[in-house]
């Protein structure tokens, strides 16, 4: 059990979902040391600052930290002793645990554990049913991928992706890309979609599978995915379904009306139609209300009480966020990574007028190699002749990768397919593109994900038009 020690150190604390964790666990009374090498390097001054202030120790990332007093090192995912903090941690014999095990493991002694799993959305559905949870006086634990903006607290924005509460409901984002989807217990298992991302479809078949099958609560279910409806038969607990198209679902959106920032629509349950207001845009996140609500009525909160409660939701930071507007051009930055989530991003800016500069930045090189081709294909078919895509090499997290496929690679496959494209080697060199070409009208969209620099970027571009 690695909840039996008191003392923790965080390597790459900084990350959200490091960060996130060592907030939680510093606030339930453990004592929570860590390094970071952004911090190190002067970057996100705030967001260390912020940990501080929460009596978090930080020190080098050089292993100087690492001390008979720490009872585990908790890393992110690889293990390599080039990292100064894991080589001290095994020259002491200190234990070493991934994230994802601390996490789970404090997710599985909760009594309300609400897990959400699937390619797309979970950040915004994570989002959705804490605002509800916490609308509605369940005062939930809530670890997320992305930084809720109802959570947001000035001088704490970069912690916005959690929240420590008194009641017994746990809400996570729960990953399948690391695997360590199979270390989740849930009383209530959320599955919104499945498609190509970081696994192949037989392994995600598998993770998804087991993962809907330990539910002991409710299974929520979204039945306009054929392949997420057909794990129904893996479920023990009931199935809380829910549709866009399917009146026998248990819930089904109807009469939808969009905006640049927001939509509308009813939710139908049990013949009963209750209106329902996002102050978010894009039929995908009608799609993800109704995972919200059903997760809501799993743990019995009732439909007018959870309808209301969703309409104080405002968003997940760096999902088709706009980040200002300048001569006319419009800055937005985006999570958009893989190509259910690229696809659904696209769609819902293409319900409006204005070219789109698409700047992409890939997540890695191993996402490259298994869904390039796929990435290539979702910006070649929706943006139109006119929209440009830019593309820096990818983003290198450090450690040895396999470089087989590039950003460059990218770039050729979707200029095969007709899309007007530009391979950049540097982030940088794009910027005074940018500021030559953008016009009136045009909306720059900066997308991608893992690296936190991105929203800084989309900044700086804002400043230099």
């Amino acid at each position: 059990m690695i909840l039996h020690t008191k003392t923790y150190f965080f390597c790459g604390i900084g990350g959200s979902g490091m960060s996130a964790l060592a907030v939680i666990f510093a606030r339930k009374g453990f004592r929570v040391l860590g390094s970071d090498r952004s911090r190190d390097q002067g970057q996100s001054p705030d967001k260390f600052a912020a940990l501080e202030k929460l009596g978090i120790l930080l020190s080098p990332q050089n292993g100087s930290g690492l001390n008979p007093s720490v009872d585990a090192l908790i890393v992110s995912s690889a293990v390599e002793d080039s990292i100064p903090d894991v080589a001290a941690a095994k020259a002491q014999g200190i234990p070493i645990y991934k994230r994802a095990e601390l996490l789970a493991e404090i997710f599985n002694e909760s009594e309300t554990g609400i897990s959400v799993a699937g390619t797309s959305g979970k950040s915004t559905v994570t989002g959705m049913i804490a605002t509800i949870l916490a609308e509605t006086g369940y005062d939930p634990t809530v670890m997320n991928g992305g930084m809720i903006c109802n959570f947001m607290v000035q001088g704490h924005d970069g912690l916005a992706n959690m929240r420590v509460g008194k009641g017994d409901a746990f809400v996570t984002e729960t990953d399948e890309s690391d695997g360590s989807i199979a270390l989740y217990n849930p009383a209530v298992a959320v599955l919104n979609n499945v498609a190509l991302d970081h696994k192949t479809m037989e392994e995600l078949d598998k993770l998804f599978g087991d993962f809907v099958a330990r539910a002991s609560r409710a299974v929520i279910l979204n039945y306009d995915d054929a392949r997420v409806r057909g794990f129904s038969q893996r479920a023990r607990a009931p199935i809380y379904s829910f549709s866009l198209t399917d009146s026998t679902a248990t819930l089904y959106a109807v009469d939808f009306k969009s905006a640049a920032s927001s939509i509308s629509f009813s939710v139908v349950e049990d013949g009963q139609s209750y209106p329902v207001t996002l102050n978010v845009p894009g039929q995908h996140n009608v799609a993800n209300a109704l995972s919200a609500l059903c997760s809501a009525r799993a743990v019995g909160i009732p439909m007018e009480k959870a309808v209301k409660a969703l309409a104080q939701f405002t968003g997940i930071k760096r999902r088709l966020e706009i980040i200002g507007e300048k001569k006319g051009i419009t800055v937005i930055d985006d999570f958009g990574h893989n190509p259910d989530k690229i696809s659904a991003t696209l769609k819902t800016l293409k319900e409006f007028r204005g070219r789109l500069i698409v700047i992409f930045q890939p997540h890695g090189f191993g996402p490259l190699k298994l869904m390039g081709r796929e990435m290539a294909e979702v910006f070649a078919s929706l943006l139109d002749k006119d929209d440009l895509l830019l593309m820096p090499e990818a983003y290198y997290a450090g450690g040895t990768v396999d470089r087989s496929v590039t950003a460059k690679d990218v770039i050729a496959m979707a200029k095969e397919k007709g899309a007007q494209a530009q391979w950049f080697e540097k982030r940088a060199d794009i910027l005074p593109f940018i500021v030559s070409e953008a016009k009136p009208g045009d909306r720059v969209v900066i997308m991608g994900a893992r690296d936190d620099t991105l929203s800084d970027f989309s900044r700086e571009i804002l400043e230099s038009l």
